[in-house]
């Protein structure tokens, strides 16, 4: 499959990370420092995974990022062609190797720890980009991964689509801060919505609310268990995900962003576009129903 060039369709340009994913596991009931488990290598990254996820729902979708000058970046460019995303603005950085998210995931699916090796995206500087020839667009999405100064220089662009972003991790989130006002639709859970607000938040309701307030359009918080929000223009819908045993928090939230940015575009309801997102993010982390006992 080569990159979907139809004009007719909706076409979204992400910017960020593209990377490659270590996933480790112990099984259950190792001890020690050195168990056994699963490792699994695959595509990784916020804007690399959403730029899948729409590409698989059918949207156009251009990827705009770093990798090294590498083997490692030159199969993960022809992943993503294969997948039918456009490459042309995946830069390539000599010197730097392509990115690699080491993560360790408890037994039950939940993330333990990880470490985000991003040099090539770290050597990203706004003269780099390839605005000029990107084809026009509906939408841009935008990851907290990138350099503060592209991030800056993204949200000030002149006649850019709508930006779309997501704060990725309570350590980034705050590089979004700045550009609030700039931010169509931002994307984030509860812990990366205090670090953006500096301020401690009860629910994701109150998180949502608080982020319009301060500048952003429309906001969606995740509250892991609890339920999620949708906050902006409409009134604020809140959204309890499926309850269920987990089998991998890696990538949940990109599938969410991807299914809730798709259904936004595609014209839907905020609570058919949160449902939406809620469900993609289930059926990636793998949610098995927990059977429940009826009371007596």
């Amino acid at each position: 499959m080569s990159f979907d060039s139809d004009p007719t369709k909706l076409h979204v340009a992400c910017f960020g990370a593209a990377c490659w994913d270590v996933i480790a596991r112990p099984r259950a009931g190792g001890r020690g420092a050195d168990v056994p488990g699963s490792v699994e290598t695959r595509p990784g990254g916020v804007a690399l995974n959403v730029a899948l996820a729409l590409a698989a729902a059918g949207l156009r979708v251009s990827l705009i990022g770093a990798v090294g000058d590498d083997d490692e970046g030159r199969l993960l460019a022809a992943r993503l062609r294969a997948a039918g995303v456009g490459v042309d603005g995946l830069m390539t950085y000599e010197g730097a190797a392509t990115g690699r998210y080491v993560a360790m995931e408890r037994v039950d699916g939940d993330l333990l720890a990880a470490v985000h090796d991003a040099s090539a995206l770290d050597a990203m500087a706004p003269e780099h980009l390839p605005l000029a020839g990107l084809p026009p667009a509906t939408a841009w999405f935008v990851d907290a991964n990138l350099p503060a100064p592209v991030l800056k220089a993204l949200a000030a662009a002149p006649d850019r689509p709508p930006l779309m972003a997501d704060a990725v991790s309570v350590a980034k989130a705050a590089k979004l801060r700045p550009h609030l006002g700039q931010i169509a639709t931002l994307y984030c859970n509860r812990s990366e919505a205090e670090a953006i607000c500096a301020t401690g938040l009860n629910a994701a309701r109150a998180a949502a609310e608080a982020l319009v307030r301060r500048g952003a359009a429309r906001a969606v918080v995740t509250d892991g268990p609890q339920a999620a929000a949708d906050a902006g223009p409409h009134a604020a819908v809140t959204l309890r995900p499926a309850a269920g045993a987990l089998r991998s928090a890696t990538g949940a939230g990109d599938a969410l962003i991807a299914a809730h940015l798709a259904a936004h575009l595609g014209g839907a309801r905020p609570e058919e576009a949160l449902a939406a997102g809620l469900a993609a993010a289930g059926a990636h982390a793998g949610v098995e129903p927990v059977a429940v006992r009826a009371r007596a």
